[in-house]
């Protein structure tokens, strides 16, 4: 299957830097980088882009002026954008712009057909809002994206699912009362953050039905999460017949990463990108923008991102390539988890199932 896959990469993603001590590093976009490389994945078809700062007039479809003037004016002086996780140093700013950019630009690249798929490793700042920083995430470069689909290219019907530990609260609260298909899998619990993302927060108004949650139990493993995708995920995407599918690619659910509490592979995230790659081609010609989020033990995010990206570009999740970057290890489910997620499942079918109806008559 002939395709061209687009990464976007600037030396200017290591300016979203909040410290050498902070969990977010910003260097595991360059180690990703540097592995495609080695591996020689890189030709005609698969290429590296180098993108250029948003426009501030683009940005503002989503923030609004004075926000966007307090970050540049903080990112100075020093202070905290948030109540203390998302603290700003010099150069933020110019590396916040440069990551939304980077998805501005893939966004349109996918928009205008000059390629198939593209992926923004310094993407998926799921956690930002119109007016405020959080939880390391200074601008929603998805929302962006959403809205340059939407107004520079009359896209109505675009699909965003978000497989990040931490629910894409930002996000959901920027579409929820729009027909924007919002689909969040994550860990979901009173003392994890954020702290929303319950399965009855479907939308409102012109959004209702179009926002879906699957709240998931500490433990769960690949076949677990991949249980909830299939049941409720797809079905959605199908009913949903999107124009172009986003994909905020998180893997801090991986079972190393020391934030969370999940039990994720990487055969498990290869599973989930190669039905997701599958899914874009059945139903939207292929149009498919990954963009990167959480991962936090360093190793491990560069692997399944490199791996992520070997199989939207056409490379066998058999390749000895592939093989090499994976995990050696499969750890299992927490029992305890395994009842939670079936009941979410069926809570979320029987709660959704009504809103999918009205999907399918919406198509």
């Amino acid at each position: 299957m002939g395709r061209k896959t687009a990464f976007l990469y600037h030396d200017d993603f290591l300016k979203y830097q909040f410290g050498e001590n902070h969990p977010f590093q910003p260097i595991r976009e360059k180690m990703t980088l540097d592995t495609l490389q080695s591996l020689g994945v890189f030709d005609e078809d698969n290429v590296v882009m180098t993108p250029r700062q948003v426009d501030l007039d683009i940005l503002m479809t989503v923030h609004s002026e004075g926000y966007i003037e307090q970050v540049e004016e903080l990112s100075k002086l020093g202070g905290l954008l948030d109540r203390g996780d998302t603290p700003a140093s010099p150069g933020l700013y110019e590396g916040a712009l440069m990551a939304v950019g980077a998805t501005a630009d893939a966004a349109r690249g996918v928009a205008r057909g000059e390629f198939d798929h593209a992926f923004n490793s310094a993407g998926g700042l799921h956690h930002a809002f119109p007016d405020r920083a959080a939880g390391f995430c200074v601008f929603n470069d998805i929302a962006v994206a959403v809205r340059i689909l939407q107004k520079e290219f009359g896209i109505g019907r675009i699909a965003v699912i978000d497989t990040d530990a931490h629910h894409g609260d930002g996000t959901q609260s920027i579409f929820y009362y729009e027909d924007v298909l919002t689909i969040s899998l994550h860990r979901y619990g009173r003392a994890f953050f954020p702290g929303s993302g319950d399965s009855n927060e479907i939308g409102e108004m012109e959004g209702s039905g179009y926002n879906i949650n699957i709240p998931l139990p500490h433990g769960v493993d690949d076949d677990l999460f991949l249980r909830a995708y299939n049941s409720i995920v797809i079905p959605a995407l199908q009913a949903y017949l999107p124009d172009i599918i986003i994909h905020q690619f998180g893997v801090d659910g991986h079972y190393t990463d020391p934030l969370t509490d999940m039990k994720l592979t990487t055969r498990g995230y290869a599973e989930l990108v190669n039905r997701t790659h599958e899914l874009a081609h059945e139903l939207c010609g292929g149009k498919y923008l990954v963009l990167g989020g959480g991962g936090y033990d360093l190793d491990a995010t560069r692997r399944a991102w490199s791996i992520m990206y070997c199989i939207i570009s056409g490379i066998s999740v058999d390749d000895p390539q592939l093989r090499e970057l994976h995990d050696q290890k499969t750890p299992s489910p927490d029992e305890a988890a395994i009842p939670i997620v079936l009941d979410v499942i069926e809570e979320v079918k029987q709660q959704s199932l009504s809103n999918l109806e009205k999907l399918r008559h919406h198509a």
